[in-house]
């Protein structure tokens, strides 16, 4: 004689609630990362045909004020050289150019040099045309 229990145990797993989980999560990161600035400082940059997404390893962010900062970190005119070349030494870089549209060409050029001389590739950031 087989002695059954009353009580059965289903062995399958319902899925539905985990990915609820996650879509809510998909769409909260989605939101907010729209609300975070690339860069410590706030800038406008220009537009351009293509947008491409690079490995940022350093950042130059120049603002319409001409406020500017190596990777988040606010420095003067002066001392950007200093910065490049302490965080690109010994190594060949990537350095991107967060600049307002507004600011001149002149300073563009001028931290691009800068860049160019320390051995670095240079990439303008830019978005993409609505």
């Amino acid at each position: 004689m087989a002695l059954q229990s009353k009580h059965k145990v289903e062995a399958a797993f319902s899925m539905s609630s985990m990915t609820d989980i996650i879509f809510l999560l998909l769409i909260f990161f989605m939101l907010t990362s729209s609300f975070i600035t690339p860069s410590g400082l706030p800038v406008n940059l220009p537009s351009s045909e293509t947008a491409d997404i690079v490995m940022q390893e350093v950042t130059v962010t120049v603002t319409k004020d001409l406020k500017y900062s190596v990777n988040d970190k606010i420095v003067e005119r002066e001392g950007i050289k200093n910065e490049l070349t302490s965080l690109l030494k010994g190594k060949d870089g990537q350095v991107v150019l967060h600049i307002d549209k507004e600011v001149p060409v002149e300073y563009l050029v001028e931290i691009g040099g800068i860049a160019a001389k320390l051995e670095a590739n240079v990439s303008i950031a830019t978005r993409p045309y609505k």
